[in-house]
């Protein structure tokens, strides 16, 4: 018998079949917000007191769902670990301690890992929460609080695959730890913390010290009786904008190409003229121990290039320019 060659699927139809995909997966976590009442909000409670981990665990697909989850809960504020069923009936089931809740996943609730684990945990004294689509099933009757994830259909064109059901089973896992996170006050100091490394442990982390120059060569500063002379120099040669300071070096003011440009306009002799009189009498400062992501608003904020770094009583430190802060790659 020979083979007949399939008709190429059009382009309309593999685009119709991907929003197929994306509409049933966003109905379905949709469905899950009316679900959401006295069991989430135990849930969440029970996650946010407890002393040890939440122990996430599930097989298969939920297995994946479940590493992912343990790994949101701890970059969150929650102590989270993956327990693989079956790696937890050959030893690994000494991994659960007291103090520690279970975090359950499966579709069917009848995994036989699953249900083998089970007993060994309620011996423990260990809290079980069941994520699951048949709150009938053998892991819901076993735990002690139950989720419902279930999906009217799965976005497989068989109705197979787990697929919608295990969007809405990671939907579900993440709006807990969000919770928990919430209830337990977990800020961005704390998010810092835990990222240290990357571009998100810089913009979180990195302090203007950490960032601006310092170095007296690259940082200009004039007395307000310098004339523009010695300012046009200055800001030719020093990246465009120069502190203006007092006789303690506090910082007065700021002069830029642009104040000098203004300045000059219709003035012949301006280069004489001292420089507080085109300086920029109220200019925007910042401390050497702010973020350094604050000093990079300012800067947007302002339509400026370069900030003085001051300490608390307005004393010249350094100097944070833009490309200081592209170059650190904290925009």
């Amino acid at each position: 018998m020979t083979e007949s060659t399939p008709d190429p699927v059009p382009d309309s139809r593999i685009i119709e079949r991907g929003r197929d995909v994306l509409r049933i997966e966003s109905e379905s976590v949709a469905s899950l917000v009316g679900r959401l009442g006295e069991s989430f909000s135990e849930a969440v409670r029970q996650i946010a007191s407890i002393g040890g981990r939440v122990v996430v665990t599930g097989i298969g697909k939920s297995g994946i769902v479940a590493r992912k989850l343990a790994s949101t809960f701890s970059s969150t504020g929650t102590p989270a670990i993956f327990l693989h069923p079956v790696e937890a009936a050959h030893g690994d089931v000494g991994m659960l301690v007291n103090g520690d809740l279970v975090l359950a996943l499966s579709k069917s609730g009848e995994s036989s890992e699953l249900e083998s684990l089970m007993p060994v945990i309620s011996r423990l004294g260990i809290p079980v929460i069941a994520l699951t689509s048949e709150p009938d099933s053998s892991l819901a009757r076993r735990a002690d609080l139950v989720l419902d994830v279930s999906v009217q259909v799965e976005a497989c064109p068989h109705d197979l695959a787990p697929t919608a059901s295990s969007t809405a089973a990671l939907a579900m896992g993440d709006a807990l730890a969000m919770a928990v996170s919430e209830l337990r006050g977990f800020g961005p100091e704390d998010f810092a913390r835990l990222h240290p490394g990357g571009d998100l442990g810089r913009r979180l982390t990195w302090t203007v010290r950490d960032v601006m120059i310092t170095d007296p060569d690259r940082v200009p500063a004039l007395g307000a009786e310098a004339n523009l002379g010695a300012a046009m120099h200055e800001i030719a040669h020093r990246q465009g904008t120069v502190p203006i300071v007092d006789g303690d070096s506090r910082v007065v003011g700021v002069i830029t190409a642009g104040d000098l440009t203004r300045y000059a306009d219709g003035r012949d002799d301006f280069l004489t003229h001292p420089v507080s009189a085109a300086m920029n009498a109220k200019p925007k400062t910042i401390g050497p121990e702010e973020l350094a992501t604050k000093a990079l608003e300012l800067i947007q904020r302002h339509g400026i290039m370069a900030v003085p770094v001051v300490d608390a009583d307005d004393h010249l430190v350094g100097m944070l320019h833009l490309h200081d802060l592209l170059r650190a790659r904290l925009t």
